[in-house]
């Protein structure tokens, strides 16, 4: 149930509460009113035909009539009193008033119809109901008008918030007034400044340090080159190419933080080829099928360095046979290794964390420059541990699909 059912709901139960309660607070004041004018009309009433009976005249009173109620004749019995009854139906006229006292022996009773009264009363309830119904109408359509316009500023901020999650970190809120919803807004445009500056900071810290290793690197690998062969220099060069390789993917995570900067290059081209050559860049045993193969419109270099990062860490830290399958405009990764770690799976892949991290092998960029291309690119990557065991990545290259977002720090 969303935010403007509710209030609708709440809005409209309380003007019908209202309105019920001062329905009946009106309806019981004039019932009263007109009983009180009723019956002081017909006491007087009978006090003239009482003093025209004491000079021997006819005043137009009865004398113990056989329909006079049985209250009303035990009450003026009793007790030498003038009494009032209201019968609740009378004859074919409606309701009666009746009023009654002793005198001598015999009761002398009036009566006077209460009809009219009974029918405004009547009239008088009609309105009320229409007037309470058209009260919570009204409530509850200007319930709908305050909820929804309540419902789509809190909306707006939660678009706001998922997209700056999502990786857009330009993305504000508009605040309008100063009431909670609109400090509700600025906390989001504050979180997102912090977050911006945040991340802006640490893209520069990285790319600072990634340009300040690049030179010393390549000093080390040129210096590789003029060691004597054997052993130790291969040990020295493999050691430097890592090195080299993870500069490069540092400086390469920096540039894809920062929106605008990379820019996809679009080429028409088969899947099935860019899984090929995918797989021979990451080098290794990796098993290529086609089960249906297409042709995309999409940016080569980054696709091929997309699969070969994931079939990089299917080998690294998955487990023999990893699969390359093409189905259409989607490639999927498998292995056969103990599966994505749970945060994997809840958070998606953080720069400098990997699951693998125990067994002292990765700083966790492999895949974050996954969904940095990805995000490039406007496809989608998942992850999943498929019933059967292993880990499998799919990349889904279709156009018109809901793009994977931005990656987290």
């Amino acid at each position: 149930m969303g935010l403007r059912t509710k209030a609708a709901l709440v809005i409209a139960a309380t003007a019908a509460v209202v309105a019920a309660l001062i329905g009946i607070l009106v309806h019981q004041r004039t019932a009263d009113h007109q009983s009180g004018e009723a019956e002081r009309a017909v006491d007087a009433q009978l006090v003239a035909a009482l003093e025209a009976r004491s000079y021997g005249v006819d005043g137009g009173a009865l004398v113990d009539p056989p329909e006079l109620p049985a209250a009303l004749r035990e009450m003026v019995t009793r007790r030498p009193v003038r009494a009032t009854y209201l019968t609740e139906s009378g004859d074919r006229h409606g309701p009666v008033m009746w009023a009654a006292a002793r005198s001598g022996a015999e009761i002398v009773a009036v009566r006077r119809s209460y009809a009219p009264q009974a029918r405004a009363l009547e009239a008088l309830d009609r309105e009320l109901l229409a007037s309470g119904v058209a009260a919570v109408v009204l409530g509850s359509a200007l319930g709908i008008a305050v909820a929804g316009t309540a419902g789509r500023r809190i909306g707006a901020s939660a678009r706001t918030a998922q997209r700056i999650a999502g990786g857009d970190l330009t993305a504000r809120v508009e605040p309008r007034g100063k009431d909670e919803i609109a400090r509700l807004g600025e906390a989001v445009n504050t979180m997102a400044d912090a977050l911006s500056a945040r991340l802006e900071a640490e893209r520069r810290v990285t790319a600072d340090i990634a340009h300040e290793l690049r030179t010393p690197v390549a000093g080390l690998v040129a210096a590789v080159g003029l060691l004597p062969p054997g052993r130790p220099a291969e040990l020295v060069g493999g050691g430097v190419d890592q090195l080299r390789r993870l500069v490069e993917d540092v400086l390469e995570v920096a540039r894809l933080d920062v929106p605008g900067v990379e820019l996809a290059q679009r080429d028409a081209v088969r899947v099935g080829e860019l899984a090929r050559r995918a797989a021979a860049a990451a080098g290794g045993e990796v098993e290529v099928r086609i089960r249906e193969d297409e042709v995309v419109e999409t940016d080569p270099r980054r696709v091929e360095r997309i699969l070969a990062n994931l079939v990089t860490n299917a080998r690294r830290h998955g487990a023999p046979p990893v699969l390359l399958e093409v189905d259409g405009t989607a490639v999927r990764v498998s292995d056969h290794g103990p599966g994505f770690p749970d945060g994997l799976l809840a958070e998606g892949p953080r720069r400098f964390r990997t699951g693998a991290r125990e067994r002292g092998t990765g700083l966790g960029l492999g895949l974050t420059i996954v969904m940095g291309q990805a995000a490039v690119l406007g496809a989608r990557v998942s992850y999943e541990n498929p019933p059967e065991g292993g880990a499998r990545a799919t990349l889904d290259l279709a156009p018109g699909g809901e793009p994977t977002p931005r990656f987290a720090p």
